[in-house]
């Protein structure tokens, strides 16, 4: 009697996973690194193995070659013989014979090729690109939404979880700076704090968003991917992309639908949006893998394609994204709307209308850290910072965990003054719209849309006047009006929530909220690191610095950091880790700008974003990562296709926007 152990093997030259059972190696899941399933004797699927003994499932390979991609996909190795489908095949659709009658049936390995030519024998022929084929016009060919749900059983379980689970009402919540003022002192820039919640996912569990039984129980997603396979991606990056576009796909509902652009010097769409049903996976997996990498960084171009696919499209899922990955520099101009070639105008390149917003991902270190910002701070997208390669399928798991549990769009929040004498004096919201009246009486907040239990905080200050009529005085009036992007109804809160203070005419030592103080905290970081940035970018590296750890010698000292909250210690780990990054101009350029960017697109969106290992349980730069985000995470980093998780992480650490109750 022995033991049997398992190893875990992650080959880094494609995406794919092999469980090894020892001794013996007696038996061997094979999987097909194309479509990422596994690949048994017996199943009716013909196998493909090619010269260097690397085996596909024989349609994907065929798929992967008519591309013109005449290389293994696992170890890039260029083959002499390709496998093709042929023409004459007496089956419907194309499709090549699988295990004909004069094939023995236990050959699972069959090996069906043509010899390449000879390149000595035909030195001008050329391999047809995905980039030199022709594209419609208008990109209105999107598959149709999935509005009729077949009556079969899976759909009536599903229909019934979503009357049975539906969204809860979003929450809202403030808190006075301080809870009593004299009544014969006037206090200006009084903080108001101003707290959103987004309900939990149906039924409070965040593994429902993502069933198949239940995926019409969240607002569906219309998601365009651009990625970059300039030159610069050869090797283990672009095999890292395939990998974590797998993760994206399998993740998708069948009611999703997504499309592809890829460029480099130019951009094509590998296909148009298209439900990510089982036939749909397969193909837009095929499509992936065919990628190869040579040629320029033209994002714009591939901005200016992924636009028009949104733009075109005749149908419209609740959701719609655009995930932007690219690791160079834009090595192509972008033309305004006067005529004059710029490298900055970014904004005419995307899709007109409603905001779309685009989620950068910079990868590695010569991206073009400042315009992929930009790109994502106009749309109202996040920027995220890959720093390390490997650490690219966590960052895009993090992302779809939140586009893939929206539960409130368009929230808009409106308040009023109350008291006769009082005037709002600020708004501060970070990059969400604001607007205040000529007379400063009332104001609102554009909050966008809110992942399931993804919180939002918003600072609002008045000038408290001097008032002895009263033993309490009513400040502010908020309402919130949101809509359910399932229902498509206008959501308003019935009760609006009235901020009211004491006014004594003598109070004892006055006690600053906890709440409100922790805010400050995190806008006063923010600030410090736009303006290091600012000081960095104009070469000077040693005033940065400097405002970083005044900053974070500040914050130290706030009653925050006393009682030990989390936010305040990962903000001043945060800073820390910026100075780090400004010690010289070779680091700064590196690494530190779009660390920076990335920490400035997190705090002013209050949402997440991937920074250097910020996706890592043991991270202390967590904030504003909600639980769907965390569970799509710890399902790239403890799964692996066909096959359930091996090990548990323990749950990412995260920081919510108040400490719970004491």
């Amino acid at each position: 009697m022995f033991h049997v152990r398992q190893y875990l093997i992650f080959d880094y030259s494609f995406s794919f996973w092999l469980l090894i059972q020892l001794p013996g190696l007696t038996h061997i899941m094979r999987t097909c690194s194309i479509c990422l399933t596994a690949m048994k004797p017996g199943q009716g699927h013909a196998i493909f193995t090619a010269e260097c003994s690397h085996s596909f499932h024989f349609h994907c390979i065929t798929s992967n070659v008519k591309h013109g991609n005449q290389i293994c996909p696992v170890c890039r190795g260029k083959w002499k013989e390709i496998p093709f489908q042929s023409p004459a095949s007496d089956l419907p659709n194309g499709r090549s014979r699988i295990n004909p009658a004069d094939w023995p049936r236990d050959d699972a390995w069959t090996t069906v090729v043509r010899r390449l030519p000879s390149p000595r024998l035909d030195p001008t022929r050329q391999i047809s690109s995905l980039f030199h084929t022709s594209e419609p016009g208008t990109f209105d060919d999107d598959e149709v939404l999935d509005l009729q749900h077949e009556t079969t059983e899976e759909n009536v379980f599903a229909n019934d979880a979503t009357k049975n689970n539906s969204i809860g009402a979003i929450e809202v919540k403030t808190y006075p700076e301080v809870s009593a003022i004299p009544r014969a002192t006037c206090h200006n820039n009084f903080a108001i704090l101003i707290h959103l919640k987004a309900p939990h996912p149906s039924g409070g569990r965040s593994e429902t968003m993502f069933s198949p039984t239940t995926q019409n129980s969240r607002a569906q997603v219309d998601l365009v991917t651009v990625l970059d396979v300039s030159g610069s991606m050869a090797g283990t990056k672009i095999a890292l992309l395939k990998r974590a576009m797998g993760f994206v796909i399998q993740h998708l509902g069948p009611s999703d639908r997504l499309s592809v652009i890829a460029f480099s010097a130019t951009a094509r769409r590998l296909f148009p949006l298209r439900r990510m049903t089982e036939t749909g996976r397969q193909e837009a997996l095929q499509a992936v893998n065919s990628l190869t990498s040579n040629g320029g960084t033209n994002i714009a171009e591939g901005l200016r394609k992924a636009a028009k696919v949104i733009g075109d499209r005749k149908w419209k899922n609740p959701v719609g994204s655009i995930i932007l990955l690219s690791d160079g520099q834009d090595t192509y101009t972008v033309t305004s709307p006067s005529g004059a070639h710029s490298r900055t105008d970014y904004r005419s390149l995307l899709p007109e209308g409603p905001c779309i917003p685009v989620h950068a991902f910079g990868f590695g270190a010569d991206h073009d850290a400042s315009s992929m910002h930009s790109i994502s701070d106009i749309s109202g997208g996040t920027f995220s910072f890959i720093e390390a390669e490997g650490v690219i399928q966590d960052a895009f798991a993090q992302c779809i965990g939140g586009l893939l549990s929206v539960v409130v769009q368009e929230a808009c929040l409106k308040f009023q003054c109350t008291h006769p004498n009082l005037v709002i004096n600020s708004i501060k919201a970070g990059s969400y719209r604001t607007s205040m009246a000529a007379d400063a009486k009332t104001g609102s907040i554009d909050a966008g849309d809110l992942y399931a239990e993804e919180e939002r905080d918003f600072l609002v200050t008045v000038n408290v006047p001097i008032d002895e009529s009263c033993d309490e005085m009513s400040l502010l009036e908020v309402q919130c009006i949101y809509r359910d992007p399932i229902s498509k109804e206008i959501v308003s809160l019935e009760e609006a929530n009235e901020v009211k203070i004491q006014r004594p005419t003598i109070i004892g030592q006055t006690v600053v909220s906890m709440e409100v103080d922790r805010q400050r905290n995190r806008l006063r970081a923010a600030e410090a690191m736009a303006e290091a940035r600012s000081a960095a970018e104009h070469g000077d590296l040693t005033a940065a610095v400097s405002l970083l750890e005044s900053c974070r010698r500040a914050l130290s000292e706030t009653i925050s950091a006393h009682a030990g909250d989390r936010l305040c210690i990962a903000l001043c780990a945060e800073l820390k880790e910026m100075q780090d990054r400004m010690a010289n101009r070779r680091v700064y350029e590196s690494s530190g700008r779009a660390y920076v960017l990335s920490g400035l697109s997190s705090h002013s969106w209050q949402r997440a974003t991937a920074r250097g290992d910020s996706t890592n349980s043991t991270s202390l730069v967590q904030a504003y990562q909600t639980p769907t985000m965390t569970d799509m995470v710890t399902r790239s980093q403890t799964m692996f296709f066909g096959n359930p998780p091996q090990r548990k992480l323990r749950q990412t650490q995260s920081f919510p926007a108040h400490p719970e109750a004491r």
